[in-house]
């Protein structure tokens, strides 16, 4: 019985060590290999530029409010546009809650700006080129190269590279609410790019995480 206790207790503290030992800066062979930043660990004080090119740290703006942050793979991506209308429904809700909605991509400035003139709401996009945000959250992804040769190809996409290996990075579509310390409240990824996060629920989440 002992034994059986020690070894027990043996594989709770390795397993432990092993969340804690992660590289979530890492980025992962595939969407469904990420290691997405779990709850009550601190964001990292990524580097961004908004849409006019102007640096900002992440760290700066989640200072001011609690924050719903979004990422998202891009504006050309149907499914990341639907998503981003679909919180017209519960900006304002958010909004008396005291959040902000801040939005991140791996697109450069010049290719949010064609976005900026299409959002109608208080989402505030943000360009993470350096991908310092995306792999810090722990949901980046390699792209193949063929996938990555399609898209060019057939909508003329260029996609953001890793500047270590050069090769195409996306991030899986999440959702995390953090507290104005930075803190991780919740957190929604799922590699399945068709799908999201509903309105309604994340509404809910917000609610609960003050």
């Amino acid at each position: 019985m002992n034994f059986l206790k020690i070894g027990l207790t043996f594989f709770l503290i390795t397993l432990t060590l092993h969340t804690y030992a992660l590289d979530r800066t890492q980025i992962a062979d595939s969407a469904y290999n990420v290691t997405p930043l779990l709850i009550g660990q601190s964001a990292p004080n990524s580097k961004l530029q908004t849409v006019d090119g102007d640096p900002v740290s992440l760290k700066a703006l989640t200072m001011q409010k609690p924050t719903v942050l979004i990422f998202y793979r891009g504006g050309w991506c149907p499914y990341c546009n639907r998503q981003l209308a679909g919180l017209k429904d519960i900006e304002g809700q958010l909004d008396e809650l005291g959040y902000q909605i801040l939005a991140i991509s791996p697109e450069t400035p010049a290719q949010l700006q064609a976005q900026k003139l299409q959002t109608k709401f208080s989402v505030r996009l943000l360009a993470d080129p350096d991908l310092e945000a995306i792999s810090g959250f722990g949901i980046g992804f390699y792209v193949e190269d063929e996938k990555r040769t399609t898209y060019k190809s057939k909508w003329d996409i260029n996609l953001t590279s890793d500047k270590k290996t050069g090769s195409a990075v996306l991030p899986a579509p999440a959702v995390f609410i953090l507290d104005t310390q930075g803190k991780v409240k919740f957190s929604y990824v799922n590699p399945d790019i068709k799908i999201r996060i509903s309105p309604e629920l994340l509404y809910q989440a917000a609610k609960l995480s003050l």
